[in-house]
């Protein structure tokens, strides 16, 4: 059997460790809290990761049940105009009850695409403002104090 106690040598143990730290230099020291801060800087960047995949994740799932919604939406429009059809054909020839149907989707699917050129008319593929800040960035190279 040994002849330390258990108590004796969790402070046997310990004597070195302070000892240790009492007698680092302060390279030691800086070394060892940029080794901490490095870790730490690791951990952080590694929640950072772990944090945007579970949004990503919860993104994915929110788009795709706003594809969900655009199905149902675009199979609420077909079977709406398959009931104005057969809703039509009660009072009139079922092909002229079709036609109907199709030129009031005709009309709107007209209306959409020429508000949609007007709007795409707006749009400039060249930043502008961004065009005319490097503009003014080089003059001010070319001639700092003026």
């Amino acid at each position: 059997m040994s002849s330390v106690s258990p108590e004796s040598r969790g402070t046997h143990q310990a004597e070195p460790r302070e000892k240790h730290e009492e007698d680092a230099s302060v390279g030691e020291l800086l070394a060892a809290v940029t080794s901490d801060v490095q870790t730490l800087f690791r951990q952080e960047i590694e929640l950072a990761k772990t944090e945007v995949r579970e949004e990503a994740v919860k993104a994915g799932r929110a788009a795709g049940m706003f594809g969900g919604a655009g199905f149902a939406g675009w199979m609420v429009a077909i079977f709406l105009s398959l009931a104005a059809v057969l809703g039509l054909a009660n009072v009139m020839d079922g092909g002229w009850a079709a036609l109907i149907v199709t030129a009031v989707w005709a009309a709107i699917g007209g209306v959409l695409f020429v508000l949609g050129r007007s709007r795409m008319r707006e749009v400039s593929p060249k930043p502008e403002r961004t065009v005319e800040t490097l503009k003014e960035d080089a003059q001010w190279a070319r001639h700092p104090t003026g």
